[in-house]
């Protein structure tokens, strides 16, 4: 009776486990964890917007007010637009603060031109002019931010360098000035970046340039050549939308 029972279990088990090589059950995969996503990483990209600011201009010396038609002070509020780049690295830790360091560089034209009438020596009225450009803007900045996953707020700061134009002149001919530069400021900003795929992100950008005031040398072109001292205040603000590639950004999706 023993020996039945036996074979009848050994029988059915045999059955069970052809049964079971017939259906070709795969055997359990390991599961596949993702490590969740990273600002980590090198990046580089475009960027283009809007600019404007203030450019002051005054006469200390009192060699350009003295000029047939001249002025001693000038105002400006310019505008324009800046197209450019950026290239940088982030390190996110703590596990959601991200910090990093970028430099950037714009090229473009923020500018304008002001006309008044002036009286002071001139027989009769006489039109001048004064005009600002900024043709370049450049800045090496390090930036804090707060992640929420693929979302990255953040603020920066640091150095930054300018390129102004600038020109004087009056209808009547008295004088032409010109005269170009490069200074030393500093800037400070904040935006907001989404990366839309591991590797590509897009930002929106806020940044406050400040240049303080520095005696420029306007160089007169006309056959009296002079030159006058002036001394030039100045701030920019830029809005810029940008898009980055990231190297070793995080995991595909």
């Amino acid at each position: 009776m023993k020996a039945t029972l036996l074979g009848g279990a050994a029988a059915s088990l045999l059955t069970v486990s052809a049964f079971a090589a017939d259906l070709r059950i795969p055997p359990a995969q390991p599961q596949v964890v993702i490590p969740p996503f990273t600002w980590t990483s090198c990046y580089a990209g475009v960027q283009a917007g809007g600019g404007w600011g203030k450019k002051d201009l005054t006469d200390t010396v009192g060699i350009l007010s003295s000029q047939l038609g001249g002025f001693s002070a000038a105002n400006l509020d310019v505008s324009g637009y800046m197209v450019g780049g950026q290239i940088g690295c982030d390190y996110q830790f703590a596990p959601t603060w991200v910090v990093g360091i970028e430099g950037a560089a714009t090229g473009g034209n923020i500018s304008k031109t002001t006309a008044f009438t002036t009286t002071a020596l001139a027989p009769g009225d006489d039109t001048a002019t004064f005009r600002s450009t900024t043709d370049f803007l450049a800045s090496i900045t390090g930036r804090i931010g707060y992640a929420f996953d693929r979302w990255l707020v953040y603020r920066k700061g640091g150095v930054a360098l300018v390129g102004d134009r600038y020109h004087v002149d009056d209808v009547d001919g008295n004088f032409f000035f010109d005269a170009t530069e490069n200074r030393i400021g500093w800037t400070a900003g904040a935006g907001l970046e989404w990366a839309f795929t591991p590797e590509w992100s897009v930002k929106l950008e806020y940044d406050y340039y400040g240049f303080g005031t520095k005696s420029v040398l306007l160089i007169d072109t006309t056959l009296n050549g002079g030159n006058v001292p002036a001394n030039i205040h100045q701030t920019i603000q830029v809005v810029l939308l940008g898009i980055n590639f990231h190297a070793r950004s995080g995991p595909d999706w």
